[in-house]
C-alpha cells in the first residue's frame, strides 16, 4: 500500500481494479489507490444521446487521448506531449531556458493514425511519433514511465523513478450524457538516465518529472485550465496538480505530493486574464485556490508555449505557460506549505474534437 493522506470525510479511495469497465460493461467511478492495468475500450457499452448502442463508427472516433511529461532541471523545463484524438495525431517537445527566457520546439502533425502511435494502458506498452524532424517516444513498463526524445536541440533516454511508496493520483469520473474519462498523474519523480542538450551533457541530480496519462470518451466541446509544480524546496520535493474543466462531475484531480505522500484536495477555481488572444499577453497573475483556503496561490507567467488550430470541424486553442509560483498550500495534516516564486507550468486550452 502506498502513501496516501486525505482530511476526514473527504475523499476517499478503493483500490485500483485492473480494468475501468466492469462485466456490465460500465466504467468503474471513483479514486484509485495505483493505476488500472487497461482501459478494456472493447467491453465498454457505449450508448448514444438517445440510450441506443453507439456505432463502432463513433465509438472509435469519440476515444481521445493523451500523455504529457514535465521534465524540470535548474537550467531547463522540456514539455513533451503525445495526443491522438482520432482525425489526426499531433506532438510536441519544447525547450524552455531559464537563463534566457526563451522557448524552442518541435512539433508534429499526422492524419488518421499514420505515424505515430499511443497504449490505451497506464501500465504497459508504447506511444510514440516520429518524422523527419526526429522523434518522442514513451515506454510504460509495468507502470514505469520512459522517456526517448531525438531531435535537433535535445537527445534524452530517461526512467522516472518514483519515490517509495508514493502513489499517483487516479481516477475515473463521469463525462457528457454517457462517457467517461480516465486520468492519471504523478508528480514529483526522479529522472535517471542521459540527458543531453545542445549536445552537453545535462547534470540530473537536481532534476523532476511529471506524468499525465488522460483517455476517454470526452465531450465534444472540452476545456481546460492546470497548475503543475515539479520543485525542490524547504520541505522536500514538492508535487502539484490542479486542473478544472474536464474531471468535475463529483470528483477533480487535484492532489499535492511532498517528498512522495499523496494528499487528494478538493476542486479550485482558476482566475486569470485571457489577454484578448494574444497568447504573449503575460503580464497579469493568474490565482489559483479554493473555496476552503487549502489552496491559495498566484501564479506569474514568464513565457508562453502557444498553438490554434482552426480546422472548423477540429479546434485547437492552446497555450501553456511558464511562470512563477507563490503562496501556500495545507496538507491533509493541517501544515502549511510555503511557495516563494516556485518554477512551474499553467496551461489553458479549448479543444472541439
Amino acid at each position: 500500500m502506498g502513501i496516501t493522506q486525505t482530511r476526514p470525510g473527504q475523499i476517499q479511495t478503493v483500490a485500483a481494479p485492473k480494468e475501468i469497465i466492469d462485466s456490465q460493461g460500465k466504467p468503474i467511478f471513483g479514486y484509485f489507490d495505483g493505476p488500472i492495468s487497461s482501459l478494456a475500450l472493447d467491453k465498454f457499452n457505449y450508448l448514444n444521446e438517445m440510450d441506443k448502442p453507439a456505432s463502432s463508427l463513433k465509438k472509435y472516433f469519440d476515444f481521445k487521448q493523451f500523455q504529457f511529461v514535465s521534465l524540470v532541471t535548474p537550467r531547463f523545463i522540456i514539455g513533451v506531449a503525445i495526443a491522438d484524438i482520432r482525425y489526426v495525431g499531433s506532438a510536441f517537445c519544447y525547450l524552455y531556458d531559464v537563463s534566457k527566457n526563451t522557448i524552442t520546439e518541435t512539433s508534429w502533425l499526422k492524419p488518421l493514425g499514420m505515424g505515430y502511435q499511443l497504449t490505451p494502458s497506464p501500465m504497459s506498452g508504447d506511444a510514440h511519433i516520429k518524422s523527419s524532424k526526429g522523434s518522442v517516444q514513451f515506454k510504460l513498463v509495468n507502470g514505469e514511465w520512459q522517456l526517448i526524445i531525438s531531435t535537433a536541440t535535445i537527445n534524452a533516454e530517461l526512467t522516472l523513478d518514483t519515490l517509495p511508496l508514493s502513489l499517483p493520483i487516479s481516477l475515473c469520473t463521469p463525462t457528457g450524457y454517457s462517457g467517461w474519462t480516465y486520468t492519471q498523474k504523478h508528480n514529483g519523480l526522479k529522472p535517471k538516465g542521459s540527458l543531453t542538450i545542445h549536445g552537453e551533457a545535462q547534470p540530473l541530480n537536481q532534476a523532476l518529472a511529471g506524468y499525465d496519462f488522460s483517455a476517454g470518451f470526452m465531450r465534444r466541446e472540452t476545456s481546460w485550465r492546470w497548475a503543475s509544480i515539479n520543485a525542490h524546496t524547504p520541505d522536500g520535493v514538492m508535487g502539484l496538480n490542479l486542473a478544472a474543466g474536464v474531471n468535475e462531475t463529483g470528483g477533480s484531480e487535484n492532489v499535492f505530493w511532498i517528498n512522495g505522500e499523496r494528499h487528494l484536495l478538493g476542486p479550485v477555481h482558476f482566475d486569470f486574464l485571457r489577454g484578448g488572444g494574444n497568447a504573449l499577453d503575460i503580464e497579469a497573475a493568474w490565482r489559483i485556490y479554493s473555496y476552503d483556503g487549502q489552496v491559495d496561490l498566484t501564479f506569474q507567467p514568464k513565457n508562453c508555449r502557444s498553438e490554434k488550430l482552426n480546422l472548423i470541424l477540429l479546434k485547437s486553442n492552446f497555450r501553456q505557460y511558464i511562470g512563477e509560483y507563490s503562496g501556500h498550500i495545507i496538507d491533509n495534516f493541517g501544515h502549511k506549505h510555503k511557495l516563494d516564486n516556485v518554477l512551474g507550468l499553467t496551461e489553458d486550452h479549448f479543444a472541439r474534437w
